[in-house]
């Protein structure tokens, strides 16, 4: 017989899952694996099953798979009720009650919000939709956009150089396409990486045949008289003529609609503890919602408990792990989400792979190997300790730069880990932009300490 709450919960319980990709999945299916009985709905705004993104931007635009072959695979079967094609429109937190823009509601006990971040479209609507102008954020945008590439564009412009926007630029190339690459910042995933990265990016781009052309905005896109893209004009005064535009500028988060709801959402995210546990507009925890993925920001205690929000592929299948076992579990058995960020990207044929938080780093130290050959491994260093690691075809060096950042190792790393090459002698500053100023680039985001990001001004009595 169920004897407690959560004996209960497990045996006949209502949980309801915001967000059917893959940190809903994945919640999902832990939940049934740690014995969840109940009924489980799962509730997506695609009209979809989960699929898999990372490949949308590679394999696809390569012709190497098709956008519409990326479900995710499944682990188990998880039994659920499936609402999909239906956007989750509000919360009812007092009621307990998820309510959808077809005007139905859904109860829950526990709710899971895994809802993720939606590609930033172009500022100008208008331009925005115009025939040839793309973002790359679901199955049908990247099949679209395959689908376009197949035709043979005279010249693609691309709109931001962060990780995405670099693997459709190198995509294009390697199908012989001709790009011409827009960066605002002064290289190629300086967000993520810094300026020294950035360089060898920048010169990797060049090498195969990109027309990259940095420190510069477009202003605005320019339409023919069919309405299709013709030309695109930047803040030097120049233009371009180009027949396809991929809008690569970043992730916007999807907490829209629970705006009123009383939950600690904003455009950063949703604020949770590090069980994954949801804050309210008053930084107070709830027990019963969680939160897990993209569209979360959550304390790390390995990066001074700094609330981060990560777009990680590995951290969304954690996260979600974690929050259905923390769902699930008594409040002396729940454990906290402490996953190392890890991140990975292919582009011009080189590997690209990260761990930890470089984008906390001031400064960097070419550790293993040479920039110029384009095989090395550098090392982060903040306030003396190794707080991320990035390797270029050279990645054999990640794991133990992992143990380095857990252990809080001191930096500049020892010397018997150090390539005796001479830019290996000292560090470098890591040259990050300036923090306040806007970026496409960081596939980490630091967001501060406050969970409900509210400024509170207190007046003395009488005033």
């Amino acid at each position: 017989m169920p004897d407690t709450a959560t004996d209960r919960l497990k045996a006949d319980g209502r949980i309801v899952v915001v967000g059917a990709s893959l940190a809903g999945l994945r919640g999902a299916e832990t939940l049934r694996e740690k014995g969840f009985k109940g009924s489980l709905t799962m509730i997506g705004d695609e009209p979809h099953e989960p699929y898999d993104r990372p490949p949308l931007s590679k394999q696809a635009l390569l012709g190497m798979g098709s956008a519409e072959r990326t479900a995710l695979p499944r682990r188990r079967d998880i039994d659920a009720e499936w609402r999909l094609g239906v956007a989750a429109s509000g919360l009812d937190m007092a009621a307990r009650r998820v309510r959808l823009a077809d005007g139905d509601e859904v109860p829950y006990d526990r709710l899971l919000i895994a809802t993720g971040v939606r590609a930033r479209p172009w500022p100008n609507q208008a331009e925005g939709e115009l025939d040839g102008v793309f973002v790359l954020r679901t199955r049908e945008d990247g099949a679209a956009l395959a689908r376009r590439l197949n035709a043979g564009p005279r010249r693609v412009l691309v709109i931001g150089a962060g990780f995405t926007g670099s693997e459709i630029a190198s995509a294009c190339r390697e199908r012989g396409v001709e790009v011409t690459v827009a960066e605002r910042a002064d290289a190629p995933l300086v967000g993520a990486l810094g300026g020294v990265i950035g360089a060898v990016a920048a010169e990797l781009h060049r090498e195969n045949g990109v027309d990259l052309r940095t420190g510069v905005m477009v202003t605005a896109l320019e339409g023919d008289a069919t309405g299709r893209v013709r030309a695109a004009h930047f803040s030097d005064s120049t233009s371009l003529e180009c027949d396809v535009v991929v809008v690569s500028l970043g992730a916007q988060r999807n907490t829209e609609w629970l705006s009123g709801s009383g939950l600690g959402a904003g455009p950063r995210g949703i604020a949770c503890d590090a069980g994954c546990r949801a804050f309210d507009i008053r930084g107070i925890v709830t027990d019963d919602i969680f939160v897990a993925g993209d569209v979360a920001r959550s304390p790390h205690p390995l990066f001074g408990y700094q609330f981060l929000s990560l777009e990680h592929w590995g951290n969304a299948v954690s996260q979600a792990e974690t929050a259905a076992h923390n769902m699930l579990s008594e409040s002396t058995e729940r454990r906290p989400h402490i996953w190392v960020p890890a991140f990975w990207s292919s582009q011009f044929g080189v590997s690209i792979k990260s761990v930890g938080v470089p984008s906390m780093g001031t400064e960097i130290m070419i550790t293993q190997g040479s920039r110029a050959e384009r095989r090395f491994t550098g090392v982060y260093g903040y306030q003396g300790r190794v707080i991320g690691a990035v390797t270029f075809d050279n990645s054999r060096w990640l794991q133990f730069y992992q143990q380095q950042i857990e252990a809080t190792a001191p930096f500049p790393p020892p010397f018997p880990t150090v390539d005796r090459r001479p830019e290996g002698q000292k560090p470098l500053p890591a040259d990050f932009p300036d923090p306040s100023l806007p970026t496409h680039g960081p596939t980490v985001t630091l967001s501060g300490y406050s969970p409900a990001d509210r400024r509170m001004t207190f007046h003395p009595a009488g005033h």
